[in-house]
């Protein structure tokens, strides 16, 4: 599923949007700010920070603490590269797909929320021609992969590193912190999309940022270090006859799957978050949610590899298998041979600085880093079950297939909590990962028509120094009927005036 043919999709895809959209993800690092700060909400649609912070609750979990440790175990400093690489040519591959999520957006019927992501612009994209009903069946089929993996899959293994880490910290049973995690997430859900933005909107600013900070005093306390780190990523992600040549090849896959792991981009994630949000564009939240996978990469789960590497608290396993007979190198730092492959890596690595902290710190960062994104997998769960409901007339039976969907979610968290072996939840993370990555760029590669002519129309605009409104109409774009309704409104009320 994340094989060498998944890598070079992932990547291939990266350096095209990169060319096709003209480099954005360099040029246009002010309006992805700007728009973070200026952004509008309404009773349908919460601020573009809202959906950031939505966004970040998905990217920013496990995979930014144990997942680059673990990347680092199988794939050598030289992963971290790959995953650099991945967070630079993914935030093209974000852009497209989160402003084709924000052109096909639509009113949930039943909350008034507005819903979309791959399902929804699969369908509606080619909904006027002969291809009607493939592109049906295929937005049916993410759908409920999406479903499946974000309701089964992936939430187990963001609730098993929150449980791990606490018990690895003070000694506490896993199923003390998997009950914790189950009451709070039981009472947020309940609330809505709204609920979930405004405690994410809480809690991942203040969270990654102490987390940053924390890595950053870390690496001033190891300046020394610093310029040798840069040096083993750089010479372990290229120079396959040093010292980690018999893993090379390991660098870049665990790099592509760990980084996409991460930040998301490509897999079809962000896309949710992105139709949420209210804006006079969609190229705007596109712009936003291309800036999330340089917050989550290039920030949190630098400060986790510098963290780690400056300390020298790791060590390199041959052949991704981890057996202490077959290490291929041992940090400086003198790892503790109880030491585990990912939490522990970070928390090794923050004990240097302040003996005996580290792993409660790495422990309340991946409670809340880790508890948000459940949350995140949760609303993109039921976003997709939503779509799937549009077949379902009776609002009663909706509501019954929402709790159902529910009580699966809160199961699964439940098993993975309680689940003293991390590799099977890891694999079926991946599988779930895997499987919506393929399908969405897959999709955009096809369907990138509307996000490109939309991010050209953008810059028109911002030439002739308006504030961009977006008409699908104008720019030959169909089926995007939100906007459609949006853009006669706007001319109805130009007329009334």
């Amino acid at each position: 599923m994340m094989g060498v043919p998944f890598i070079v999709l992932c990547l291939g895809a990266g350096l095209y949007f990169t060319i096709r959209t003209g480099l954005l993800q360099v040029f246009h690092i002010p309006d992805m700010l700007r728009q973070i700060v200026r952004g509008e909400k309404s009773e349908s649609g919460v601020s573009s920070f809202q959906a950031l912070m939505i966004s970040l609750a998905g990217r920013v979990g496990t995979g930014n603490i144990a997942g680059v440790a673990t990347a680092i175990a199988f794939g050598g400093p030289g992963a971290v590269f790959w995953m650099w690489a991945m967070a630079f040519l993914g935030a093209a591959t974000s852009f497209v797909e989160c402003t084709l999520g924000q052109i096909y957006k639509e009113r949930d019927r039943d909350t008034g929320e507005y819903r979309g992501g791959p399902a929804f612009y699969i369908e509606k994209a080619f909904r006027h021609t002969g291809a009607k009903g493939l592109s049906l069946a295929y937005a049916i089929l993410f759908a409920i992969v999406t479903v499946i993996a974000l309701s089964f899959f992936l939430p187990g293994v963001q609730a098993n590193g929150i449980s791990t880490a606490m018990e690895g910290a003070w000694g506490l049973p896993l199923w003390i912190p998997t009950a914790l995690v189950v009451v709070v997430l039981a009472i947020i859900i309940i609330g809505g999309v709204k609920a979930i933005a405004n405690f994410a909107s809480l809690v991942v600013p203040a969270m990654a940022s102490l987390y940053i900070l924390a890595a950053i005093a870390i690496m001033v306390v190891n300046a020394d270090q610093l310029g040798s780190v840069f040096g083993e990523i750089f010479s372990a992600a290229f120079d396959m006859h040093a010292g980690y040549g018999a893993i090379w090849g390991l660098a870049v896959q665990w790099g592509v799957k760990r980084g996409l792991y991460s930040n998301e981009a490509g897999q079809g994630t962000g896309p949710h978050s992105a139709a949420a949000a209210e804006v006079s564009h969609p190229a705007k939240q596109g712009f936003v949610q291309a800036f999330a996978v340089y917050i989550d990469t290039l920030f949190v789960c630098s400060a986790t590899a510098f963290m780690i590497l400056s300390t020298g608290m790791y060590r390199v396993y041959s052949e991704g298998v981890e057996d202490p007979a077959q290490i291929l190198q041992e940090g400086p730092g003198g790892l503790d041979a109880a030491t585990k492959v990912g939490p522990g890596f970070a928390q090794a690595g923050f004990d240097t600085m302040l003996p005996g902290f580290g792993s409660s710190f790495i422990a309340f960062a991946l409670l809340f880093f880790a508890f948000t994104t459940i949350l995140a997998y949760y609303y993109m769960a039921e976003t997709n079950l939503t779509y799937l409901m549009r077949w379902v007339p009776n609002h009663g039976a909706r509501r019954a297939l929402v709790w159902v969907l529910r009580v699966v979610f809160i199961i699964a968290v439940v098993v993975g909590g309680l689940a003293t072996e991390t590799g099977p939840a890891w694999a079926l993370g991946d599988i779930g990962v895997g499987a919506m990555a393929w399908l969405n760029i897959l999709a955009i590669l096809v369907l990138q028509g509307p996000a490109l002519k939309a991010l050209k129309d953008f810059r028109r605009q911002k030439k002739l120094g308006v504030d961009p409104q977006f008409d699908p109409t104008e720019l030959g774009i169909r089926n995007a009927e939100l906007w459609e309704e949006r853009t006669a409104r706007r001319a109805q009320e130009a007329g009334d005036r």
